[in-house]
This record gives C-alpha cells, structure tokens and sequence, in this order.
C-alpha cells in the first residue's frame, strides 16, 4: 500500500480531459491500494472552480496534490497552472503536469509557471500504471507536503 488515509487524507485532483486516461488512473490506483480520495475536473475552468469551491463544487475538499494534463479544453493547463501559481491560497498546493508532450518548450514553458514536476505520460498502460505509482510514492512516501488547509 502506498498511501495511508488517516483523520484527514490528502484529496488528489487529476485534471484530465481524457475518459481512458482517466479510468486508466482510476485502475493503477486501485491496483497500488491508493486509499487518497481522487477527484476529476474534464477541463481548466472546472479545475479552477474546483479549486475554488464555485458553482456546483461549493463543498470541495482541497486538494493536497494536483495532477495537470496541459491539453484541455476551455482553458489550458498552462491557464489553469498560471492561475493556480498566482493566487496566494492556492499556490502552495504541488502541481504535477502529466502529459502527453515531451516539447522542451513546454517543459521550461510549465517550470516557467511554477509547477513542481513535468512527467511525459507512457501511452502503454503498463507504463502509465508504474509513472502513477512512482508519482504517488514520490509525493506521499518521500515529499512532505505543505500542512493542509480548509
């Protein structure tokens, strides 16, 4: 097991436009016993009103990590990281950028915008699985997350 849901578990918000990159996430967390509540935004402006507890998302938990796809639909995932990195109640909460462009534009592009980590997402599902399983261990087993907030 790679995660540990305690009193007040770290919420993950994957922002992803994708249906099988999200169910594919869906199963490698379930495979590695990831007990961390996952939430889905399908583009940037549901990810920001997640974020920021608007609209049909009023009673949103926040989020401890965020994983960001660059390519969505309404506003982009660089959109959602510059708002995201600018607004000083959210800034804090570590942004991982997993998509499907290896471009070193968007690479210095995104740490340009601040985000914690760029990871080129595997299209072969076994991969896909062990990136997610290296991400979650990275950011639960390894890093100390910034202390929760409500």
């Amino acid at each position: 097991m790679l995660s540990q849901v305690t009193s007040n578990p770290v919420h993950i918000l994957l922002v992803e436009d994708s249906p099988t990159d999200v169910l594919m996430t869906r199963e490698a967390f379930e495979y590695y016993e990831v007990l961390n509540p996952l939430h889905v935004a399908q583009d940037g402006v549901e990810a920001l009103d997640f974020l920021r507890r608007k609209g049909r998302h009023l009673d949103a938990p926040r989020p401890g990590l965020i994983i960001l796809d660059l390519n969505l639909p309404k506003k982009s995932g660089r959109e959602v990281l510059q708002e995201l990195k600018a607004d000083p109640d959210l800034m804090s909460i570590p942004v991982v950028v997993l998509t499907t462009s290896k471009s070193e534009e968007d690479v210095a592009r995104t740490y340009g915008l601040h985000a914690n980590c760029y990871v080129t997402k595997p299209v072969d599902f076994t991969l896909f699985v062990d990136v997610l399983h290296r991400i979650n261990d990275f950011w639960f087993n390894v890093v100390t997350l910034p202390p929760a907030r409500p």
